[in-house]
């Protein structure tokens, strides 16, 4: 594996992974903008933008784009986050000039034609209407609206119906010239690639994307608090939530570990205490979710009306215990899943190209597989302890519910239950 980073006369940069076993190659194109960068009467707008890229530009309309794509056996796809938007394709390494072209393309000549643009609305409001048919989808979106309130870091990807049927086609021109420049995008190949052709292809095709610096996202205030939305439904949806770190702390392994021993798998403490021993859950799980500023460690858990006020009391005592040890057998379990994890997703040249992408625009640089598990087999026992401390004595925790709330407990009871 051979990886290599250069940066074009635009400030563009170009990185590949070359990974010669291979017979195809993902490039993508990572954007740092998401939908934390969102005005009040943006809202959704990156996730639009995401959708109607694939919809027509000045040399191929919607279809074209299709069979083209088809035509040389490849795919194609993009998807919005918090804080990054990503376009890839995946291809055999003869017509990785195909992929390039078609993603230039795109990215600078987009026409977003009004008819494309109101057939593409109706498809992103039935997405919106499944989601809030979802309710394990749903109550994440008002555990991150809790805890990130007024802010568009608390804000769904997808906007709100109102915002998206609202948008012009002016205003997705008005935002791609916003954010969309080479300050905060990188292109990234992983595969059966050699980076001196690939750079002469992004040289070539790229050379109308604008060069600006990159604006920062607006800074997130995390808050905490409650909320809990009555609806009729078999099971309560439960969210709980402490502030976290940031994604560029030092800490940052130390809490994915953490996250992991907690509720990261089968044999987890939550795992075995809630559904295994107990038997108060069918889903019950821990997560870290951080950002370039912020951070949140939540916790998610389903169960039945009558196990709710037995349940909850069980996971704030399972957080309390992590803070009186841990052995070295459980330390060890949370570290080889992560990095197997790790190790078996980069069997995909998919995985490696995003990867890349994200740790550039993230860190500023690409942080390797080896780098990376020596960070996770660094991770000591006192480490788990520390933060565990270090969560217990945050205040405003954040709670939300979706289902049966009748025997719920209120807000100071479950946080007096985390002591």
């Amino acid at each position: 594996m051979t990886y290599k980073l250069s940066t074009l006369k635009n400030g563009l940069r170009v990185a590949t992974e070359t990974l010669p076993g291979m017979e195809s190659v993902t490039v993508a194109v990572s954007v740092a903008v998401g939908a934390r960068f969102e005005g009040k009467r943006e809202g959704g707008l990156s996730h639009m933008l995401e959708h109607m890229a694939f919809k027509g530009t000045k040399r191929r309309n919607a279809r074209d784009i299709a069979e083209e794509m088809d035509m040389i056996g490849g795919g194609m796809n993009a998807y919005t986050s918090m804080e990054n938007t990503v376009y890839h394709t995946r291809v055999l390494k003869n017509d990785v000039p195909v992929a390039v072209d078609i993603l230039a393309d795109i990215l600078q000549y987009s026409q977003f034609d009004k008819g494309e643009l109101a057939r593409e609305r109706d498809v992103i409001l039935q997405e919106i209407a499944m989601h809030h048919d979802t309710p394990d989808d749903l109550v994440f979106d008002h555990f991150s609206e809790t805890a990130y309130p007024d802010q568009p870091i608390g804000r769904s990807i997808l906007g709100t119906p109102e915002q998206v049927k609202g948008y012009t086609s002016n205003d997705l021109k008005k935002y791609i010239g916003k954010h969309y420049h080479t300050g905060n995008m990188v292109v990234t190949a992983a595969g059966n690639i050699k980076h001196d052709a690939l750079l002469k292809l992004v040289e070539d095709q790229f050379s109308d994307i604008p060069t600006i610096s990159a604006k920062a996202a607006p800074k997130a205030q995390y808050k905490g608090g409650d909320r809990r939305t009555k609806r009729t439904l078999e099971q309560l949806h439960l969210m709980l939530g402490f502030e976290g770190i940031s994604f560029r702390d030092k800490d940052y392994y130390v809490w994915q570990v953490f996250a992991t021993m907690l509720g990261g798998g089968m044999s987890s403490r939550l795992f075995q205490e809630v559904r295994e021993k107990r038997g108060l859950a069918y889903t019950v799980q821990a997560f870290l979710s951080a950002y370039s500023d912020s951070g949140i460690l939540g916790i998610y858990a389903a169960t039945s009306e009558d196990k709710t006020n037995e349940m909850i009391p069980v996971i704030c005592d399972e957080v309390i215990k992590m803070q009186n040890g841990i052995s070295i057998q459980e330390l060890q379990r949370a570290k080889n899943q992560i990095k197997s994890g790790l190790l078996m997703s980069r069997e995909s040249s998919s995985v490696i190209a995003e990867w890349i992408g994200r740790h550039l625009l993230c860190h500023g640089r690409y942080k390797s597989a080896v780098e990376v598990t020596r960070l996770i087999d660094a991770v000591t026992k006192e480490d788990i302890i520390r933060v565990s401390q270090s969560l217990l004595k945050r205040k405003n925790i954040t709670v939300t519910t979706l289902g049966p709330q009748r025997k719920l407990p209120g807000y100071e009871k479950i946080q007096g239950w985390f002591g």
